[in-house]
């Protein structure tokens, strides 16, 4: 199999993807917009070889070193980056190089929230009212029937970067008379509940391989916005109800040979699963990894297997929970590192610093830990996080 990873540098994870494709068996051919020499070891022996392009928003030059590949090596069997970031990129060569998977004619059901609610709707699975945010008229017309508050975010795009919670008519006319020119953004209802994650490897047959679930009790929305700590937590197990919508939403967007994202709600007032989005990508920041930790498994292998081989099935192996706990700079916490590492060094996996253009949303820097029981792992989090 030849394989194209495009951004293997980055996010930092991607080394490993690259790392075990290599040991399955693929020739991994990387594109990226940073010198070879600055690539860490591990990934500079996973590729085959490297193709620097100067400006990775360019697509006659990613044009260029997929064609330079193709003569080299032939046919290239799969693009990917496993970054939602570049999704438009990966399908445009897919379609011009006849590649496998998501090609121009679908991405954008994956892409913009407002195509995602038909395939909530054609999968039977409730899920969050929006509507296109292009007059003021007709947005105040949806606010009127589902109420303040309301969400506005952008209908392209990820994570929580310009969403907002509008309370009243005077915050939506400043919202309205100052959002960005270029950029489309919906309105959405407010839900008030907790985020359960589906997250998993799906096959070419549409057969679901793995499943786990991550649970965020905070708002991320609420997180960028005031600059706040982030925690969330690996389940070992995931709730029927949340694999019973989680299956249904796959099914009715036809997804294939990918790793999945997808967001859901529990909403407090009825406990009802209410679907939220989908990303059709591994979970972000150190999620992939709160799964090895979670399951003792390794993710990334299991997906490089899936791909080259599409003989996989991963038994299910919900052992602990996995926490992750942020702090920001700006803030001062009642307990040091130190501390914390005196009290919980049996429990801690991994701490680092937060690479800055996630730190909005993920803390400046952050720790994660596994236990046995939920109650532990909270206890872990609000030391972590005492101010």
């Amino acid at each position: 199999m030849n394989f194209i990873f495009l951004s293997p540098h980055f996010p930092q994870n991607s080394t490993e993807f690259c790392f075990y494709l290599k040991e399955a068996g693929a020739t991994v051919l990387g594109i990226g917009d940073t010198a070879y020499e600055t690539l860490n070891d591990r990934l500079k022996k996973s590729l085959t070889e490297y193709y620097k392009v100067s400006d990775m928003e360019n697509y006659d030059q990613i044009l260029k070193a997929v064609g330079f590949f193709t003569h080299k090596y032939g046919k290239i069997d799969r693009f990917e980056s496993l970054n939602e970031y570049w999704l438009e990129i990966e399908a445009r060569i897919r379609t011009d190089f006849n590649i496998y998977g998501t090609k121009t004619d679908f991405i954008y059901n994956l892409k913009q929230k407002s195509k995602m609610k038909a395939f909530f709707k054609k999968s039977g699975v409730l899920t969050v009212q929006c509507l296109k945010c292009t007059d003021r008229a007709a947005a105040l017309k949806f606010i009127k029937r589902y109420g303040y508050p309301v969400v506005v975010k952008p209908d392209l795009g990820s994570g929580a970067s310009m969403t907002y919670k509008i309370e009243n008519e005077p915050e939506f006319d400043t919202f309205f008379n100052n959002k960005p020119d270029g950029v489309e953004f919906i309105v959405e209802e407010f839900v008030d509940g907790i985020i359960l994650t589906y997250d998993g490897l799906i096959d070419r047959n549409g057969n679901v391989l793995f499943e786990n679930s991550h649970r965020f009790e905070q708002s991320i929305m609420e997180v960028v916005n005031k600059d706040d700590n982030l925690y969330y937590i690996c389940l070992p197990d995931i709730d029927e109800r949340v694999k019973e919508a989680g299956r249904k939403i796959l099914q009715a967007f036809d997804v294939r040979e990918k790793f999945f994202h997808i967001e859901l709600f529990e909403r407090k007032s009825d406990n009802q699963i209410v679907a939220l989005e989908v990303n059709m990508r591994p979970p972000g920041a150190w999620m992939t990894d709160a799964i090895n930790y979670s399951h003792d498994i390794n993710i990334y292998q299991k997906w490089a297997n899936m791909v080259t081989r599409d003989n996989v099935k991963v038994e299910p192996s919900g052992k602990y929970f996995t926490g992750y706990a942020s702090r920001k700079k700006r803030k001062e916490y009642k307990n040091s590192h130190n501390e914390i590492m005196n009290k919980y060094n049996n429990k801690i996996l991994y701490y680092n610093n937060i690479e800055p253009v996630f730190s909005r949303a993920m803390g400046d820097f952050a720790y994660q830990f596994r236990t046995g029981t939920y109650n532990e792992v909270k206890e872990i989090i609000e030391y972590i996080q005492a101010e």
